[in-house]
Formats: C-alpha cells, structure tokens, sequence
C-alpha cells in the first residue's frame, strides 16, 4: 500500500500517475489490437466458406491496418527514455558552404515541420537566423506532441547534401553540411536548478527585413549561463517577457542534455567503445545528383524516394535508429 504521506509529494504522485497512464494506454492498445486480429480470423473463415472476394480485400485492408498499429506500438515500446515521451526542441545550424548550406538548412526545417504536420504535432519558431543571401544559417523550433523527443531523438548529428547547386551558375555538384541537435523540453517542476546570479541577460533589437511591422524596440532576449558558457536567444516573440521565459526554456532543455550527456559518457567509458560524434562525420547523406538516394549510415537502411524523404517521411530511419538501439543497448 502507498504509505498515508505519499500524497504530500505532489510531483511523485504526479509522476508515478502519469507513469500508470502511460502503462495503460500501451494495455489497451494491445488488447484492441488482439482483437481485431480474432475478428479478421473469423471474418477469413466465413469469406473462404463463400468463396467471396469483396471479404478478402476486406481482410487484406484489416491486415495492413493491424500491421502499421502493431509497429506504431513497438515503438512506443522502445521509447523508454526519461524524457521520450515528452516534446522536443530542435536546432538547426548551417555548416561550412556559405549560401548552399543554408539553403539545406531551410530544406531539413521544411522536411521536419512536414513530418510534425503529418503527427498533427504542434510547431513553433523559437528563434530564427536568415541566410545572407538565401536559406537559414540557423533556426530552433518546439516541436509539441507525444514521443516527439523520443522520435526525433534519432535526427540528431550532421546531415550531408550532395546535388547540382542551383547557386551555381557553371552547375556543378556540391556536397553540404549541416547540424542538427534535439534537445527534450524540461517541464517546470523537474530539479535544474538554474541561480539568477549565473545569468548574464542581455536584450536587443529584433532583426526583420524592415518596413513598418520593424521591431522599434529591444525585445529580443539572449541569456549566457555563465558557470556553462552556454548562450540561448529568442526574438520570435512580440514582447521582451515572452522572449525571456522562451528563452529560458531553451536554457532549461540545454542544461538538462548537458547532465544527460555526461551521463552518457560515463556509461561510454565503462563500455570502452565510446566514439565522438565530430563535425562532417554524418549521420545521414541525401544525395539528388547523379542519382536519388538518402542513406543512414547507422542502420545501412536506404531509399532512393528522396523527395518523399523531403516531404517529411522520415518515420522508416526513425523505427530503424529506435531498434538499432535497443538491439545494440547503444
């Protein structure tokens, strides 16, 4: 029995409640799931009586249907993580290739906002760099949704990019880099205990491409953690205080995967088999020129559907970097 006090710790009991749902949920699921298979094995038995072709695609359709349900589960599954479950916050930067590498950027955030919209999951621009010329240099958004960090999880590394560069006026094939970092959104009552006097906050002006909707005053934020030296911005908002709490969520979700990484290391050094994650050592390479192809190096899993991969279905290299791991315990 739960002892009379434990209900005065309001965070545990939440915890351990939204634990029991979580438990519930993947329950149920399964039992509808067993379910509908015994109704299709009767419905497969009545059809093959009749000789009747309308109750085999029937149970063809009910089969596919059952089979995506059943991987969407075991995936779930595999999200075990503290903060899988939860939302996530992803950054992009641009690597070195000026105006071309940019542009990748602005590609990959087209393609992970088309993914989120395919979830039905919740999109918000945090901050936002614009390329000199074309494209991004670097953009963070709030993806809100459930497992959104334990999916997106699998994106972080570099991305490469080889094609015919359309800033190219000779047309010649050029190779791209950029990064990508997820990070989990760190809910208030977790313990990251963050001291005003190791804040630095600054406030400047919004940057924008002018005319009448310019940002005449210092709204956009930017906080150094100085024990860290780490630095966050946000200027998407209208007002200095909703840039602020912006950016100190970003401050939070940065901390949080500072304390996870060096959790990480440690389990690394114990396995002897630790390997750094360097600058042009990619995770994933989409090549449109001289043939479609994208291929995750961790998994070996490949498509030559590229612009479907860009259109934001990305869900295969997801479910194929989730069983790695949990295959590997890496």
């Amino acid at each position: 029995m739960l002892s009379e006090g434990f209900w005065d710790e309001p965070e545990q009991a939440q915890k351990i409640v939204q634990q029991l749902a979580g438990l519930r949920e993947k329950v149920t699921v399964f039992k509808d799931l067993a379910r509908d298979y015994e109704d299709l094995e009767v419905l497969l038995e009545l059809g093959e009586e009749e000789q009747d072709q309308d109750t085999a695609n029937e149970v063809r359709e009910g089969l596919a249907s059952i089979s995506r349900r059943v991987s969407e589960l075991e995936l779930a599954v595999l999200l075990g993580g503290p903060y899988d479950r939860g939302n996530a916050i992803m950054s992009l930067h641009a690597g070195a290739g000026g105006t071309e590498a940019q542009d990748w950027v602005e590609m990959l955030l087209r393609m992970y906002m088309r993914w989120a919209e395919r979830r039905r999951f919740k999109v918000e621009l945090l901050d936002l760099l614009p390329g000199d010329e074309a494209g991004t240099k670097s953009a963070t958004i709030e993806i809100t949704g459930r497992n959104a960090y334990g999916y997106l999880r699998s994106e972080k590394g570099v991305h490469r990019l080889v094609r015919i560069s359309p800033f190219d006026t000779a047309g010649r094939r050029h190779t791209s880099f950029a990064s990508v970092d997820v990070l989990p959104e760190v809910d208030d009552e977790l313990e990251i205990q963050i001291k005003p006097e190791d804040l630095k906050i600054d406030t400047f002006r919004s940057g924008g491409a002018g005319g009448q909707h310019v940002n005449k005053t210092d709204s956009a934020v930017r906080i150094t953690h100085l024990p860290t030296g780490i630095v966050v911005s946000c200027q998407n908002e209208r007002s200095q205080l909703s840039n602020r709490l912006a950016a100190m969520k970003m401050l939070k979700a940065r901390l949080t995967d500072l304390e996870l990484r060096k959790k990480e290391e440690e389990l690394a050094a114990l396995r002897s088999d630790h390997q750094e994650i360097a600058w042009g050592s990619q995770i994933r390479s989409y090549v449109f020129h001289p043939y479609s192809l994208v291929k995750d190096h961790r998994t070996g899993l490949e498509t030559g559907n590229i612009n479907a991969v860009m259109d934001g279905e990305i869900d295969p290299f997801i479910a194929a970097y989730l069983r790695e791991k949990a295959r590997t315990g890496r």
